[in-house]
This record gives C-alpha cells, structure tokens and sequence, in this order.
C-alpha cells in the first residue's frame, strides 16, 4: 500500500480478521484442535461456566455445546463439575492437561500475533491494544458477558 492509503475500518478489520483466524487456525490444528475447540479452551482458561453459559459465550445452541464438551471429556481436556449452589447446573472446568494445551496453543499464537505487530512502533501497539480492549468489552456488555472476569471459584 503507498504511502497514505489506508482501508475502511470496515475493510481493515475484514482483512485483519483473515490473518489472524488464519494463524489461530494454523496453531489450533499444530494441537489437534478445531477452530471451535480452541475457542472452548480458551473461553475456560479464566471461567468456569455452566453448559448454558458456555452456549451462551459461544454463541452456539446447548446440544452443539453438549457434543463439543462430550469430545473434549473424551480427550481428557475439561470435565464436568456439579453446581454447589444449583443442583440442576453443571459447570464445566479445564482438566489440567487441557489448561497445559491452551497454555501452549496460546504462547505460539501470541507470538505469532506479537511479530506481527512488531511491525507497528510500540507506542502505536498500545494505542491498538487500548482500543481493541474497549471495543471488544463494550461489545460483550451489549451481550450480558464480562469480558474480564474476575477469576471463578468453584460454583
């Protein structure tokens, strides 16, 4: 791109999403995972949350969530703890070879995303990381979903 051309936010944010779904992709597959199990690993890494919760911060429908967690019950990667506050829930928790994977998968995926963005000064990452932070929070409030929440006790 010469020098003072810039994409649409709209166009910029397409593209870039590309690229890094591409190298989520390629690390989530490097660890035998789907795009959608990586995503269920990394929603666990910081929460503990009920099966409709999960679905929820999914975005997909209960007997979807039901079938991801059964294969990653399988794979020794989570399990299923009962609700001490509500005997009808079932929380679902990383296994701790399942926090060692997202652990591993995450490290390789931020460097990734890291040399990438070595690319921009460091004063133009922060500003990055300070609106994408905002922006994404504000989206999952509009959703009922604390992007940063404070870390679980067991339920």
């Amino acid at each position: 791109m010469a020098s003072g051309q810039q994409l649409s936010p709209a166009d910029g944010l397409a593209q870039l999403s590309f690229v890094v779904q591409g190298m989520l992709e390629h690390r989530a597959a490097e660890h035998g995972l789907s795009i959608i199990q990586a995503r269920l690993l990394g929603v666990l890494r910081d929460r503990t949350p009920t099966m409709n919760d999960l679905a929820r911060l999914l975005g997909l429908d209960k007997s979807s969530v039901t079938g991801l967690v059964d294969r990653a019950e399988r794979r020794g990667l989570v399990m299923r703890v009962p609700s001490t506050t509500d005997r009808r829930a079932t929380l679902v928790s990383l296994t701790d070879d399942g926090r060692a994977l997202v652990s591993q998968a995450a490290a390789c995926f931020e460097a990734d995303v890291l040399t990438m963005l070595e690319r921009l000064p460091a004063r133009d990452r922060g500003a990055l990381s300070r609106l994408v932070s905002r922006l994404l929070a504000a989206h999952a409030a509009e959703q009922g979903i604390d992007l940063f929440p404070a870390a679980d006790v067991a339920n």
